[in-house]
């Protein structure tokens, strides 16, 4: 059965990003962009009145930034969409900042159009990290400047450790039951864990407080 084409949100005060980004996904039968917005505030209230799926969000906007719009879209909503923060410079401090409020990854605006296609399509449809290994440069850059350990990392048990380790290297639920000759539920289980302890609200804030903490510093 044919899955239903993702909807899209586009947040950019720039109208020919928002542009280039509509031709880009729309010429995809499974994408499909319903709404768009100029600024923080107005990403906000377009989120809460059309659902999407899936938020491409600029960091730099008037009125509130992408970083304040994404903890009121995630803080305020039962189902927020995934979203995924777009900026000129992967190591900026507000990249930083809009993953631990809740992004789901992050994406470049020179991204090429398979990229950006690729990247809405997983970060909507599967439970892999996004970008693992520019989240983990981004960590190294900025995790520096929070405290190191965390009550949290003593609780996890080893097992809830190793599938943290994979899941900052970006590997599925289907994939780190594999590495680990266990069966699928079983690992949804120990990611409900890790979350769970790390007061996480998915994968990526996961592995951003365990690089905050120093756990995955030390691999």
């Amino acid at each position: 059965m044919t899955q239903p084409a993702l909807r899209i949100v586009l947040a950019d005060d720039e109208r020919m990003v928002r542009t280039a980004l509509r031709a880009i996904l729309c010429a995809e039968p499974d994408l499909d962009v319903v709404g768009e917005a100029t600024t923080g505030a107005e990403a906000v209230s377009v989120v809460r009145e059309l659902r999407p799926d899936v938020v491409l969000m600029d960091v730099r906007m008037p009125e509130i930034d992408g970083i304040r719009a994404t903890e009121q879209i995630v803080g305020t909503l039962q189902h927020p969409p995934r979203i995924v923060v777009v900026t000129t410079f992967e190591n900026d401090s507000y990249v930083y900042d809009a993953l631990r409020a809740g992004a789901a990854g992050f994406l470049l605006k020179r991204a090429d159009a398979d990229t950006l296609v690729q990247a809405v399509r997983l970060v909507a449809r599967t439970d892999s990290l996004l970008f693992p290994s520019a989240v983990r440069s981004l960590a190294a850059e900025h995790a520096r400047r929070a405290a190191p350990s965390a009550p949290w990392v003593s609780k996890l048990t080893g097992r809830e450790r190793d599938v943290l380790r994979h899941m900052a290297d970006g590997l599925t639920n289907a994939e780190i039951a594999r590495r680990l000759d266990v069966g699928p539920a079983t690992v949804k289980s120990h990611v409900a864990a890790v979350l769970a302890k790390t007061g996480a609200r998915d994968r990526t804030q996961a592995v951003i407080a365990a690089y905050e903490a120093g756990f995955l510093n030390a691999r």
